[in-house]
């Protein structure tokens, strides 16, 4: 789930996007009168330029991403901002993918929890010789959740209306609950578009339901399992992962109520058939750890078989 974003400066080079950057943007390069190279997010003075050459770089943030790293030049120095595009919290660490003749305070790696949908100061970076410059590039991971969360304890219902309840996989199971996002994770085996509903109220913080496709390469299905991710007043959060292809029922910071209809079962991601991953999760810095949870049917509290 890690967001990773670079950004290049090379000697008074700055790269500046902004929060509601979020589709395909241009990137400005030319030679100021001192010969060096400039960088920014609109075109400069005719009378800053050495020459007429102004350089047009277009990209595009991903989609996708957690958060996005800003910089910003004040005087003689850079500022590097974190923008957090979710509707929760993210923890993000800040550091130097490589350096030279710049400083930072405070030190990098850095971290720094930022709010939801807004930004965060994290870091000031300068050139330790101005005539000479200096060239960094830096690197932000961002994790979602606030790792001062204290997840509390909970009855969670059964995600789905279903008469029977078969798990496929218990907590600790040795195929993919092993590790530590995921030990005390329940895969319930439900048939391919079963209606899921939230387990627990909550602010659907992550969306994600474009794959359509699944299989036992981890390599290439680990991280392409459509999923719902829900924040919870305790500061948990809980997935609902593998679900249909365009099976999600709804959006990015929509609170539901605990048996909403959220969306539909599937079989996509690093799967062997249809099933809903269930998991209840919480940042512990920088990571997520799996959070042991009590869940409730019909007839009373679910006891789950570990390690199958």
């Amino acid at each position: 789930m890690n967001a990773r974003l670079l950004a290049l400066a090379c000697g008074v080079a700055v790269l500046v996007g902004s929060i509601g950057d979020l589709g395909a943007a241009r990137l400005y390069r030319w030679k100021d009168k001192q010969g060096y190279t400039q960088y920014g997010d609109q075109p400069p003075p005719p009378d800053q330029l050495a020459g007429s050459g102004v350089d047009v770089m277009r990209f595009r943030n991903p989609p996708s991403a957690l958060v996005r790293l800003r910089l910003e030049k004040q005087g003689a120095r850079y500022q590097a901002w974190a923008d957090n595009l979710m509707h929760g919290p993210v923890e993000v660490q800040l550091g130097f993918r490589r350096q030279r003749d710049v400083r930072s305070a405070p030190a990098l790696p850095a971290r720094a929890v930022v709010p939801a949908r807004s930004s965060v100061l994290v870091a000031n970076i300068s050139v330790t010789d101005p005539l000479r410059g200096g060239d960094f590039e830096l690197t932000l991971d961002g994790m979602p959740g606030d790792p001062a969360s204290q997840p509390q304890d909970y009855e969670y219902r059964l995600p789905f209306d279903y008469g029977r309840v078969r798990v496929d996989q218990g907590p600790g199971g040795r195929f993919s609950h092993s590790d530590v996002q995921n030990l005390h994770a329940v895969d319930f085996a439900v048939p391919e578009g079963t209606r899921i509903v939230a387990a627990r109220e909550g602010l659907v913080m992550q969306v994600e339901s474009d794959f359509d496709k699944a299989g036992l390469n981890r390599e290439k299905y680990g991280g392409r399992a459509n999923f719902i991710r829900i924040l919870h007043s305790d500061g948990s959060m809980a997935l609902y992962a593998h679900l249909k292809a365009e099976g999600a029922q709804v959006r990015v910071g929509q609170y539901v109520r605990k048996g909403q209809y959220i969306g539909l079962s599937g079989n996509t991601g690093f799967s062997t058939a249809p099933h809903l991953h269930f998991v209840v999760q919480a940042n512990r810095g920088m990571r997520l750890e799996s959070v042991p949870f009590r869940m409730f049917g019909p007839l009373g509290q679910l006891q789950f078989p570990a390690g199958r």
